[in-house]
């Protein structure tokens, strides 16, 4: 910009204005989000397997070289789709769990306060569902890894519930190991279906089912539901 006449009169020349030092870094993040919805429809849409990089890459008008600054591989960029889904999942949970009225909750009330902010969080994309939950599996190995990843931090969380629900006389002392394996498998099978025939059924009804599958592992609770 100009600064005004210098000492003899004459007008200093103009200072090209320097753009903010993270403008590239905003341009960067935006052309990654650009791949990342674009992928998560391909992928939904032709699946995985059938989805290139070019595909990508063409649809999202992002260069190949441009699409390898960001992502190591087309895996990398699935796992990196299954992740933002994992983590607003998990984050939905712990904002549930900050209510006063959910922590003070019964084990039944609990479990459907958290599964109903869990199933609400990973299904607002039904696309982005489908890609988490069904086009990732048999990805590959990175893929199988990180979701055996998030599968161990749902397992740590949910026996912190059980140790709780029993500690409060709500849910039968037993060795839950195996049941949250069982568990976990079955809420991954459950999305994945929803995924795949989302007009078939509601949010409402895939949740339900959830609750019911949780209140079944505890035993002593879904005795007591069925009174």
């Amino acid at each position: 910009m100009h600064q005004g006449p210098d000492s003899a009169g004459r007008p200093e020349e103009a200072t090209p204005a320097t753009p903010p030092a993270d403008a590239g870094e905003e341009r960067r993040a935006r052309r990654r989000e650009r791949l990342l919805a674009t992928a998560t429809e391909l992928f939904a849409e032709r699946g995985y397997a059938a989805t290139s990089i070019e595909r990508i890459c063409a649809t999202a008008h992002v260069s190949i070289r441009a699409f390898y600054e960001e992502f190591q591989s087309r895996e990398a960029l699935l796992i990196a789709l299954h992740d933002g889904v994992a983590r607003g999942g998990m984050d939905a949970v712990l904002a549930a769990l900050d209510d006063p009225a959910t922590v003070a909750a019964d084990t039944r009330t609990r479990i459907a306060v958290l599964v109903g902010a869990y199933v609400g969080a990973v299904t607002v994309d039904p696309a982005a569902t489908r890609t988490a939950f069904a086009e990732v599996i048999g990805a590959g190995r990175g893929a199988e890894e990180h979701g055996l990843l998030w599968r161990s931090l749902w397992a740590d969380f949910l026996a912190g519930e059980v140790e709780r629900a029993v500690g409060r006389g709500e849910a039968l002392p037993r060795d839950y190991t195996l049941a949250m394996v069982a568990f976990i498998g079955a809420v991954c099978e459950l999305l994945a279906h929803w995924a795949r025939n989302s007009g078939a059924f509601s949010r409402e009804l895939l949740a339900g089912e959830v609750i019911h599958q949780a209140l079944a592992v505890l035993g002593a609770a879904a005795a007591e539901e069925g009174k």
